[in-house]
């Protein structure tokens, strides 16, 4: 069994055809699937990442932008770790769709879920229909951890993305780690620690682990 310090659940949501595989198949696979048909479902991926010496393993979800799909879709937002919201910048209705799948967001999964905001596809510049200053004001305006710009086509910031999402996750592990053990400390002289008065006190319900 291969050994890895944290697991973590990413799940990449949006509308149809924004790029959701092709930014999960060009970070896993290194390649950009031409054709691309839509995705059936969910489906899902494995890499493992190295932060700070550390291995960390994402299982990269990536779900089905129809509306036919959404009742299954949504089972998945309730355990992920980070929710990647992606649209398209040559797709005026990928952005407008956005406050609905946010609202999804807010609704079914966890309230402490790292959220991140994408507008895939740069190279497309020339067809641009969404400024990136939209986009960042966006993202400000609704509480995402952070924003980016990415193209699957082109590798532009595809890697980053994720290596952004393990870090944030793997640093917000290890300091709920880090006030367990004093949270511990100060309990063993009064009483027992549970599970109870971890998940409930100390470590945010969205993170995992080996």
């Amino acid at each position: 069994m291969e050994d890895y310090k944290y697991l973590f659940k990413v799940v990449l949501v949006g509308n149809a055809g924004v790029g959701k595989t092709c930014l999960v198949r060009k970070f896993t696979q290194g390649i950009f699937p031409p054709g691309q048909s839509a995705t059936i479902g969910v489906d899902f991926m494995i890499k493992t990442v190295n932060v700070d010496d550390d291995k960390i393993k994402l299982q990269i979800w990536d779900t089905a932008g129809q509306e036919r799909f959404r009742s299954i879709t949504q089972s998945y937002y309730r355990s992920a770790h980070a929710i990647v919201l992606v649209y398209d910048v040559a797709c005026q209705p990928s952005f407008d769709c956005l406050p609905e799948w946010l609202s999804e967001i807010e609704t079914y999964a966890n309230r402490r879920v790292l959220k991140i905001l994408v507008g895939n596809k740069v190279d497309k510049d020339d067809e641009r229909e969404i400024p990136e200053r939209i986009g960042r004001e966006f993202s400000e305006m609704n509480s995402f951890d952070y924003f980016l710009e990415t193209s699957a086509l082109d590798a532009t910031n595809v890697d980053a993305l994720f290596e952004q999402v393990a870090t944030r996750l793997t640093h917000d592990m290890k300091a709920a780690d880090q006030r367990y053990s004093s949270y511990k400390s100060d309990r063993s002289a009064s009483g027992t620690v549970t599970l109870t008065d971890r998940v409930n006190n100390i470590i945010s319900p969205c993170c995992g682990r080996n």
